[in-house]
């Protein structure tokens, strides 16, 4: 089976090349388990493999074998928390293979096609319909946040110290003001940025590939904020953080300062550096 090039990365590692071991089998056994007709894997790939599927009666899905990191580990329970408003729908799931079966949306181009203003506002009507309260298996948002300031300067250090000490330490003293002082927690999506919202037929638009974790409502808009899906430029990126919380309402200065500490939490993968994050990070930091 041909692997996307998207996934290469996980060849690094021997756990990686355990699982892509296992992906011809896996596809094969949950074809056979959904009396799935699968295609040939979607192109587009980082932390999954993704493949056209059919069902007996014609239903049009995805067949979904997630590579075994934390911060997907739930997308299952949100999409069945969901239940196909706003995001969607999870059709089975085979929690042993990490398999997701979910609804294929067609025509299925990206939010990012849109002019930015629109897409924001997309994103701005879908978002209030996904912060539920919720129980059961989700990640706090503080939680996850101890993780990332525990890490983070380590990982800078391992880096090489690939950018100024000072966006370490403003990560970890906004980190250090927004944890405890959150509002209503709510079922929020770490990644909804402008590629993992899609065009669809059931509604005009839904979400794809959430990471949830349970958080205030601020740290569910930094995906749009940061995304360079939308153009990136410090210009674009205080537009979009103007408009999206002006839209719903949100604390304008906690939704930079999570922008900010989780651009840097995710800016460093082993000696890999996404200067993207870091120059998000940077504009917001610095100022105008």
């Amino acid at each position: 089976m041909e692997i996307p090039a998207g996934l290469s990365w996980v060849r690094q590692t021997p756990e990686g090349r355990e699982w892509l071991a296992t992906l011809p089998r896996w596809r094969d056994e949950c074809a056979r388990q959904w009396s799935l007709r699968l295609g040939e894997p979607f192109p587009y790939a980082f932390a999954s493999l993704a493949m056209p599927a059919e069902l007996p009666d014609g239903t049009a899905a995805v067949l979904k074998l997630q590579y075994p990191d934390p911060d997907s580990r739930h997308e299952a329970d949100a999409l069945a928390y969901w239940d196909g408003e706003a995001a969607v729908r999870l059709l089975a799931h085979d929690p042993r293979r990490r398999a997701l079966l979910v609804e294929r949306c067609r025509p299925g181009s990206p939010l990012h096609e849109l002019p930015a203003d629109e897409a924001v506002d997309v994103v701005a009507a879908l978002l209030p319909r996904l912060w539920r309260r919720a129980a059961g298996p989700f990640t706090p948002l503080a939680e996850e946040a101890a993780g990332w300031r525990h890490r983070l300067p380590e990982r800078w250090e391992r880096a090489g110290r690939p950018y100024g000490r000072r966006l370490v330490d403003a990560a970890l003293d906004r980190l250090d003001r927004l944890v405890d002082t959150q509002g209503e927690q709510v079922l929020v999506n770490q990644d909804m940025h402008a590629g993992n919202v899609l065009r669809a037929t059931r509604e005009p638009w839904l979400v794809i590939d959430p990471k949830p974790l349970l958080g205030e409502r601020e740290f569910a808009v930094v995906p749009i904020v940061r995304g360079v899906e939308l153009g990136h430029s410090p210009a674009g990126v205080r537009r979009r953080l103007d408009r999206i919380t002006g839209a719903l309402g949100l604390d304008r200065e906690r939704v930079a300062d999570w922008t900010v500490a989780h651009c840097l939490a995710w800016s460093l993968d082993g000696d890999k550096v996404f200067t993207n994050q870091v120059e998000v990070a940077s504009w917001l930091v610095d100022g105008p």
